[in-house]
C-alpha cells in the first residue's frame, strides 16, 4: 500500500513514526529442530519487569493522542449507540418449576439483574442477583456459571473480577438471602445433583484447562471436597452438566477432535460415573437422555435411552441411539444417518420431542420429530442469511420449544414454537430505538471464488441508496477456526456505520463451520492458509465487482480472527486501508511450543504439535509475528488485555514493536491494551460500548469520516 492510500484525516493528523513508543530489544534466540528465530521482544513476557508495563502505558498514551482528534466523534458514536438501546429491559421469562425467572437491567446501571416469579408472572419480584451490587468498586466484573439448585433455594453463581476467567464460586440462600462460608476457586463449569444440596464442580489447572471434577456438598468445608476425576491428557479439558430429563449427570472429556462421556445417576451424587464409550482418537461424540417413554418402536432399543451425536465414519456427523444399560459403541444403533450436504450439530430430547439442530447449504436449520409417531416438521426461515439460536427451555415435559432469529437486518427475535401444533409466536424483538426501519436496508448473500475453485459465501448488508460502485467503503470482518461458523446477526451498533454509508460484510472463510465438517478441516492443520487466502478471495472478488477499492476497504478479526488479520496483512497489504486486529493470536509458533500456556497443548489439534517438523516449518510459514516483512502496511490498530489467559498481553505488544521497528510507510499503528481486563475486553455494556465507538472512530477515520 503507498502511502497516498492514508485517508484526508488522518494525513493531517498522523505523527511521525518517530514519536511513536520505541521498544528496546533484548534478542532471544529460539532453537528448535535445527532452526533458530531470533525474538527482539521476547522480554515483554515478563510482566514483573516494570519496562513491560512502561512499555504498554506508553503505547497506550500515544494511541490516544493519535486518536486525540476523533473524540467528538467516539462520543458521537457512543451517545448514537447508547440511543438505539432500551437500557430498562427485560428479557423474556422461562418456566422452571413453579417459577418465571428472567434477567433485567435498569438504565444508568452496567450488569443485569438476576429475578425470578412464583408462580405467575404478576407475582411480586424476587431479586436473585445484582451484578451491579458485586462490581461496586471493580474495574472489570464477569458473571461465570448462575444456576439454581432442584429445589430452587440455593442460587450457586461464579465471578471473575480482573478478566483473568479464574471464577470463584460461592452459594447463596434464596430463602434468608445470605452466603454460604464457603468459596470454590478456579471454577469452571458446574452442575448440581437432585439433592440439591450436592454441586459437582470443574476446575482449571495453572495454564487455564478444565481438568479436575470435584463434588461439594453444601456448607462444608471446601478442603473436605472430594476429587471425582483428574484429566491426565493435557490435550483434554473437562465440562460438567445435567441432563434435561434431569435422571444423569454428565462429565464430558474432550480435546479438539476425540471425545468421552461419563454419566451418574443424578439422585446418586456418591456413586462412581460410568464411561459411556472410551475414547477413540479422532472420534467425537456427545450424549442426551430420553427415559424412553412415548417413543415409536422403530429400533430395537426398550426404554432408558442415549441419543449419540458421531462422526465416526461420518465426517458431518450421525445419530445414533444406546440404551442406557448397555451404552458402549457395539451397541449404537444409526437414527439419521450421515449426509454429505447436512451437518448435524446437535440434538436436543423433551419428553414427546426430539430437536435437531443441523446446518445446511451454510445456514443453521431446525427439525422437531414427534417421538410418537416419527413426523418431522422442519422450522422454516424467510431471509437469505441468518442465524438462530435454542433458547434455554429446562423444563422436559413441555411442548414449547424456544429459539432466537436474528439476522443482519432483522433484531434478536425471540420465539416459543409449539412443537405439537407448529405455530409460533413472537415473544420479543429487541427494541431498537430512533426509528429503526429494517426496509431501508438490504441483506445480501454473495459467493466469492478461492484459488482452488471453492465458493465461499459472503453475508453483506448496505444501506440503500448508499452504493457508489469502487468509491463505496466497506467494512469486512472474519474468523474461520475451531468450526466456530461466524453468526451473520443484528447489531444495532452496526447502524452507525451503515447510516454512514458504509457496506459490512462478513466473509464466512474455510476454518469456520458455515458449509459443515469438512469446511472446517479444510482450514486447519496443514490447510490452514485456506483460511488466509478465502480472505483474500472474498476481498478481491469484492473489489473486482466494484463493491470497494482497495483504498476504500478496512478488515477486522479477533482472536484467531487477529491471527486472520495478521497473515493476509503480510500477504497482501496492498488490499487493504486499514485494519482492527483484536487480542490477535499473532505469535504462533512460540506460544504453541510453550506447554505452560493455554494455547499450547490443547491447541495442538487445532493447529497442529510444532515439535513435529512438517508442522513447525508450516506453521512458521504463516505465523503474523515471524513473517513480519519491511514493506508498506495499511493503517493498524491492535488491542490486547493485560489480563488475557487466552491470548496473552505481549503477543499484540510484540507483533506491534516489531512491525513499528520494519514497514516502510507511514501509516498508523495503534496499540491498546486495557490494563483491568482480558480477553473480552472491557466489561459492562457502558464499558463495550466505549470501546465500539473508539473502534468506530478508528474505522471512520480509516475512510477520511471524522
Amino acid at each position: 500500500m503507498s502511502s497516498s492510500q492514508s485517508s484526508p484525516a488522518q494525513s493531517s493528523a498522523l505523527a511521525s513514526e518517530s514519536a511513536a513508543p520505541d521498544a528496546p530489544k533484548r534478542p532471544q534466540i529460539l532453537e528448535i529442530h535445527d532452526d533458530q528465530r531470533v525474538d527482539p521482544y521476547y522480554w515483554m513476557r515478563d510482566r514483573q519487569d516494570p519496562a513491560v508495563i512502561d512499555y504498554l502505558t506508553a503505547e497506550n498514551d500515544y494511541t490516544q493522542a493519535q486518536m486525540q482528534h476523533t473524540e467528538s466523534l467516539q462520543h458521537q458514536l457512543y451517545d448514537e449507540m447508547l440511543g438505539r438501546i432500551q437500557e430498562t429491559d427485560l428479557s423474556v421469562p422461562y418456566r422452571h418449576g413453579d417459577y418465571f425467572y428472567y434477567n433485567r437491567t435498569e438504565a444508568g446501571k452496567a450488569y443485569g439483574i438476576f429475578c425470578r416469579k412464583a408462580k405467575t408472572l404478576e407475582a411480586e419480584e424476587e431479586t436473585l442477583l445484582d451484578s451491579n451490587v458485586l462490581a461496586e468498586g471493580e474495574e472489570f466484573f464477569s458473571l461465570g456459571a448462575s444456576d439454581v439448585s432442584p429445589d430452587h433455594r440455593i442460587l450457586a453463581y461464579s465471578t471473575d473480577t480482573n478478566g483473568s476467567e479464574r471464577y470463584t464460586l460461592r452459594f447463596k440462600d434464596l430463602q434468608s438471602q445470605k452466603l454460604f462460608p464457603e468459596a470454590l476457586v478456579d471454577v469452571d463449569s458446574v452442575a448440581w445433583a437432585n439433592d440439591s444440596q450436592t454441586l459437582f464442580y470443574v476446575r482449571i489447572d495453572e495454564a487455564h484447562r478444565p481438568f479436575q471434577l470435584w463434588r461439594h456438598r453444601l456448607g462444608e468445608d471446601p478442603n473436605n471436597d472430594v476429587l471425582v476425576y483428574e484429566e491426565s491428557d493435557e490435550a483434554f479439558y473437562l465440562g460438567v452438566d445435567r441432563s434435561r430429563s434431569t435422571a444423569y449427570v454428565f462429565l464430558a472429556a474432550d480435546s479438539k477432535i476425540t471425545s468421552e462421556v461419563h454419566f451418574l445417576d443424578a439422585n446418586q451424587p456418591e456413586g462412581d460415573f460410568q464411561v459411556v464409550q472410551p475414547r477413540q482418537h479422532g472420534v467425537e461424540y456427545q450424549v442426551v437422555h430420553h427415559p424412553g417413554t412415548g417413543i415409536i418402536s422403530t429400533d430395537n432399543v426398550q426404554g432408558d435411552r442415549f441419543y449419540i451425536v458421531t462422526n465416526e465414519d461420518a465426517i458431518n456427523f450421525k445419530l445414533m441411539v444406546t440404551p442406557v444399560a448397555t451404552p458402549s459403541r457395539e451397541h449404537w444403533q444409526e437414527v439419521i444417518p450421515h449426509r454429505d450436504d447436512v451437518m448435524l450439530n446437535g440434538v436436543s430430547t423433551f419428553a414427546d420431542y426430539l430437536v435437531i439442530d443441523e446446518r445446511e447449504q451454510g445456514l443453521p436449520t431446525i427439525r422437531v420429530q414427534t417421538l410418537a409417531t416419527g413426523e418431522i416438521e422442519a422450522i422454516a426461515f424467510p431471509e437469505p442469511t441468518y442465524e438462530v439460536y435454542g433458547g434455554y427451555v429446562p423444563e422436559f415435559e413441555t411442548e414449547t420449544l424456544r429459539f432466537t432469529y436474528t439476522s443482519l437486518v432483522t433484531p434478536s427475535s425471540v420465539f416459543d414454537y409449539n412443537m405439537a401444533t407448529h405455530e409460533r409466536e413472537l415473544k420479543k424483538e429487541t427494541p431498537v430505538l430512533g426509528g429503526y426501519d429494517r426496509t431501508q436496508y438490504t441483506s445480501q448473500r454473495l459467493m466469492a471464488t478461492a484459488t482452488d475453485g471453492t465458493a465461499v459465501p459472503i453475508s453483506l448488508i448496505y444501506k440503500n441508496g448508499s452504493l457508489n460502485g469502487s468509491d463505496t467503503p466497506l467494512f469486512l470482518v472474519g474468523y474461520g477456526s475451531y468450526g466456530f461458523p461466524y453468526p451473520a446477526t443484528f447489531s444495532s451498533n452496526r447502524l452507525s456505520l451503515l447510516d454512514r454509508g458504509i457496506v459490512c460484510a462478513i466473509a464466512h472463510i474455510r476454518g469456520g463451520g458455515e458449509m459443515g465438517r469438512k469446511w472446517y478441516e479444510e482450514g486447519k492443520f496443514l490447510h490452514k492458509k485456506n483460511t488466509f487466502t478465502d480472505f483474500i478471495a472474498c476481498a478481491e472478488y469484492l473489489i473486482e465487482q466494484e463493491w470497494t477499492s482497495p483504498e476504500n476497504l478496512v478488515i477486522s478479526g479477533g482472536s484467531a480472527g487477529g491471527l486472520l488479520m495478521g497473515a493476509v496483512l503480510n500477504m497482501r497489504p496492498d488490499l487493504f486501508q486499514g485494519a482492527i486486529a483484536d487480542v490477535p493470536f499473532v505469535d504462533v509458533v512460540t506460544t504453541i511450543l510453550d506447554p505452560s500456556l493455554p494455547l499450547s497443548v490443547m491447541e495442538w489439534d487445532e493447529w497442529g504439535n510444532p515439535n513435529d517438523l512438517t508442522f513447525y516449518r508450516y506453521m512458521k510459514s504463516y505465523s503474523p509475528y515471524d513473517n513480519v516483512t519491511a514493506q508498506d502496511y495499511p493503517h493498524l490498530l491492535v488491542t490486547g488485555g493485560l489480563n488475557d489467559p487466552r491470548v496473552s498481553y505481549w503477543e499484540p505488544a510484540k507483533w506491534t514493536a516489531r512491525l513499528r521497528d520494519v514497514k516502510t510507510d507511514s501509516h498508523q499503528l495503534l496499540l491498546k491494551t486495557n490494563m483491568d481486563a482480558g480477553h473480552g475486553g472491557a466489561s459492562g455494556r457502558y464499558g463495550r460500548l466505549k470501546e465500539t465507538a473508539f473502534d468506530y472512530a478508528f474505522i471512520l477515520d480509516c475512510f477520511g469520516k471524522v
